[in-house]
């Protein structure tokens, strides 16, 4: 019959055509999956050899106690991370700083249109590698009067201060971004050079760099104070 169903389908109209259309398109799919399944049937397949759970190839019999080994590498490095994390600090919290207080609007360009340009209105460190970009690309201006190098840090335990020079900033509570641009707010840890200090560590080596904590606001007193973290 299917020379009927052709002349059927090719004399309807409009809407009758669409929904007939539409009929045999159904029909024609569901005959293509039936005379798949009957092909797949006849073909021989081969039989997939169950794999066992949890086997292992030969080449790799002797690491079998390699995954217990990787557990308790994972927790030391864990623990480790956890005590390098614990610092007793001073100043537990400390109020937080925002974009507007941290920086100031530099206006550029022919007109004064332009508003990219920021200006750093806190105290910075900058190291002694800083290679500064050219100053119409530098987006962050950091002024030459507020770069600090060096930190008034107290020993807690000897109860005596010194005048320390800073070797980076380790973090600003405030923003990643301020860490990475080196600006010293109230409760910054930053990294100071003790080694006039003479402190040894158990083995006999000199320590070079402690961490210490700002306690101070130190674009309002003119310097930067601090507490070694012992």
């Amino acid at each position: 019959m299917p020379h009927i169903m052709s002349d059927k389908a090719q004399k309807l109209r409009g809407l009758k055509a669409k929904l007939y259309h539409k009929k045999r398109h159904a029909e024609k799919i569901q005959m293509k999956k039936t005379i798949r399944m009957h092909e797949m049937k006849k073909t021989k397949q081969k039989a997939d050899d169950a794999v066992p759970e949890g086997a292992v190839p030969a080449y790799l019999l002797d690491r079998e106690g390699q995954t217990r080994a990787k557990v308790l590498s994972n927790m030391i490095k864990q623990k480790r991370k956890e005590k390098a994390g614990k610092w007793n600090v001073p100043l537990p919290k400390v109020k937080g700083m925002s974009e507007t207080e941290v920086f100031k609007v530099v206006k550029t360009g022919k007109r004064q249109k332009k508003a990219w340009k920021r200006m750093v209105t806190k105290v910075t460190f900058v190291g002694d590698g800083f290679t500064r970009k050219p100053p119409k690309f530098e987006r962050f201006i950091r002024p030459m009067g507020l770069r600090f190098k060096k930190a008034h840090v107290t020993h807690p335990e000897l109860r005596a201060t010194f005048h320390l020079p800073i070797i980076s900033v380790k973090k600003n509570p405030s923003s990643p971004m301020y860490t990475s641009l080196g600006v010293i707010t109230k409760g910054t840890i930053i990294e100071v050079n003790v080694s006039e200090l003479g402190l040894v560590t158990q083995g006999g080596k000199v320590i070079w760099g402690k961490y210490a904590q700002v306690t101070n606001n130190p674009e309002n007193d003119g310097c930067i104070n601090a507490i070694l973290l012992v």
